[in-house]
C-alpha cells in the first residue's frame, strides 16, 4: 500500500483508497473530531432531494454519505473507482457502481442531482470531472460539492495550515489501515484552492447559479449549482 502524489495519477489514487478502505470511516471520524456526521447532514439539506428523484453520489467510498442522502426518499446510487471502498460499503445495502469520474457509465441527463463529498480535489483536472457530472444531470438538476476549503479568517487559516494539516498524519496513524496515505490527503487539502476559485471551476464546467456556504470556520465549504 502506498500514497498518491499531487499529480493525482488515477491509478495511484485508486490504489491508495483501496489501501485505506478497511478503516476509512473510523479514521474520518477521528480526523474530523466527529464533524463528518454534521457535514453529511448539511450536504443532504443542501441537496434537497425529493422522493422519486435520482441522485448520483460520486466518490462515495463506502456509501456512508449515500445512506444519508437516501433518507430524503430519493433513489441514490454510490459510485466510486475504488473497488475496495465499494466492497467495504456492501453492508449498507445501497446500489453501488464502479465508475471513473471522467467517463461515467450513465446516459445523458440521467440524474436529478449529483453530489461529491471530499472527492473533487482528487480529480485532475477537476473541471473535466465537473463537466462529466453536468452531462449526466438533467437540465435544471443540481450539483452539491462538499469539500475542504481555505478558512477566510487569517488566524484560523494559519492554525489550519500549520497545526491541523501538519498533525493530521500523526493523528490518523493509530487508526488508519494505510497511514502514509494521509500524508497525501493533508498535502491535497493544503493545495486545494479557496471557495471563490472552486466556484469559478464549477462555472467554467457549465454550471449556473453557483453559490457556496462555509462550514466550520471555512475549513469545509458547500458549493451548490444548477445545470442550465
Amino acid at each position: 500500500m502506498g500514497r498518491a502524489g499531487l499529480d493525482k495519477n488515477p491509478a495511484d489514487i485508486a490504489s491508495m483508497f483501496d489501501g485505506v478502505a478497511k478503516r476509512y470511516d473510523r479514521t474520518n471520524t477521528v480526523m474530523t473530531m466527529g464533524f463528518d456526521r454534521r457535514w453529511r447532514e448539511l450536504t443532504r439539506r443542501a441537496l434537497d432531494a425529493s422522493p422519486g428523484e435520482r441522485v448520483l453520489d460520486l466518490a462515495a467510498g463506502t456509501a456512508v454519505s449515500t445512506v444519508e442522502y437516501a433518507r430524503s426518499g430519493a433513489w441514490c446510487v454510490a459510485a466510486d473507482f475504488s473497488l475496495e471502498m465499494l466492497r467495504h460499503g456492501a453492508h449498507r445495502g445501497m446500489p453501488r457502481v464502479a465508475a471513473d469520474a471522467f467517463h461515467l457509465p450513465f446516459a445523458d441527463d440521467a440524474f436529478d442531482a449529483v453530489t461529491v463529498s471530499f472527492g473533487l480535489r482528487n480529480m485532475e483536472p477537476a473541471v473535466g470531472a465537473l463537466r462529466e457530472m453536468a452531462r449526466v444531470t438533467r437540465p435544471g438538476g443540481r450539483l452539491v460539492v462538499c469539500e475542504v476549503s481555505q478558512p477566510p479568517w487569517r488566524p484560523i487559516r494559519w492554525l489550519y495550515r500549520n497545526v491541523v494539516l501538519r498533525g493530521l498524519p500523526l493523528l490518523t496513524r493509530p487508526v488508519s489501515s494505510n497511514p502514509d496515505a494521509y500524508r497525501y490527503l493533508a498535502e491535497s487539502m493544503r493545495d486545494w484552492p479557496d471557495q471563490r476559485a472552486v466556484a469559478e471551476l464549477i462555472a467554467d464546467a457549465g454550471w449556473g447559479e453557483v453559490e457556496w456556504l462555509n462550514l466550520t470556520f471555512g475549513v469545509v465549504a458547500l458549493h451548490r449549482a444548477v445545470k442550465p
